[in-house]
């Protein structure tokens, strides 16, 4: 949804009102200098200043591809449901990778642990560790939009 901002750039090269707008859970801020003119292609009189959040959300399972990591499942709790929050494939090296996989092996469960049942195939496991995840927004079923994966929360 395109909204119209007086805009402007201040000393420190940032969008004015562009923490307006991620506070309201938009994607970021597109804006141009003021006097330049309106042409087709890529120039650098247009600048986007992209929102970034942080939640953090239990793994509900993982994905293999191939019969090699390719992301977690997320779920988020509401009350005492737990919903599906997306997949994050972003984030990882074969480090981090191979580390999480060892440790969502033991937790591994043979059913889905989503209150509603989704269509993606994986490895469902309990949902006890917790994820730290980055993101532009959540869709309107509040699945989260361009996630990466920052770590597991160790301190919760």
């Amino acid at each position: 949804m395109p909204c119209l901002f007086r805009s402007c750039w201040s000393s420190r090269g940032r969008v004015c009102g562009s923490k307006h707008a991620c506070k309201t859970g938009l994607e970021g801020v597109v804006s141009k200098v003021r006097d330049s003119r309106y042409v087709s292609g890529r120039i650098n009189d247009w600048v986007k200043v992209t929102c970034r959040q942080r939640e953090t959300l239990p793994i509900a399972g993982f994905a293999l591809k191939d019969n090699r990591f390719d992301g977690v499942y997320l779920g988020r709790q509401e009350g005492k449901q737990l919903i599906y929050a997306g997949k994050v494939d972003h984030g990882f090296d074969s480090v981090s990778a191979k580390d999480l996989q060892a440790r969502l092996k033991p937790l591994i469960r043979k059913t889905q642990p989503y209150t509603k049942k989704i269509a993606h195939r994986g490895i469902w496991v309990e949902p006890s560790l917790l994820a730290e995840i980055e993101y532009r927004s959540k869709s309107g079923e509040g699945k989260v939009r361009h996630p990466f994966f920052k770590g597991i929360r160790e301190d919760l």
